[in-house]
């Protein structure tokens, strides 16, 4: 047995929604629509976002080992390598200090690497090309003749009439 609701009480014809109904629906709809679309925006920020943020750190910390570290590294390379090679005490400075400009270098690398990531990503522009083309596909939309809805627009034309 079908529910009265929702239907346009027209015998025969019992199984087409009312305009009302399908306009209502057709509003939920876009509504879920555009809240799922800025969900996506949000979440797409927040990747980009945090990517950055990585790259930030990445860049950090590659100064703070920088900075930290050549004083205390330095010695202690320099003393290795005078050690290990016999070499003069200045070009074992030099070594050292060579050693930690390349693990500073590499560190920075990484930063530059998620940089770019984040550069590239392009989540909210995407969204909005979504948003866009949803647009412009609703704004074609026509709707299609149903059959046997001459019937009720036969109806609807003598309620406008009586109403006048």
């Amino acid at each position: 047995m079908s529910h009265p609701a929702g239907r346009t009480g027209i015998a025969g014809n019992g199984a087409e929604a009312s305009l009302g109904q399908l306009v209502a629906s057709a509003t939920t709809e876009m509504s879920a629509l555009v809240h799922d679309e800025i969900a996506l925006a949000k979440a797409q920020l927040r990747q980009d976002v945090k990517r950055g943020a990585i790259s930030g750190m990445g860049f950090l910390a590659a100064g703070m080992v920088l900075l930290f570290s050549l004083p205390m590294l330095s010695f202690a390379l320099a003393y290795g390598f005078r050690a290990w090679t016999g070499w003069h005490m200045s070009v074992c400075f030099l070594l050292s200090f060579a050693v930690n400009v390349v693990v500073a270098g590499l560190l920075a690398l990484v930063g530059a690497v998620f940089a770019k990531k984040a550069k590239r990503g392009k989540g909210p522009q995407k969204t909005a090309a979504s948003v866009k083309r949803t647009a412009a596909v609703l704004q074609n939309v026509k709707p299609h003749p149903r059959p046997g809805s001459s019937a009720v627009q036969e109806k609807a034309a003598a309620v406008a009439r009586s109403s006048v």
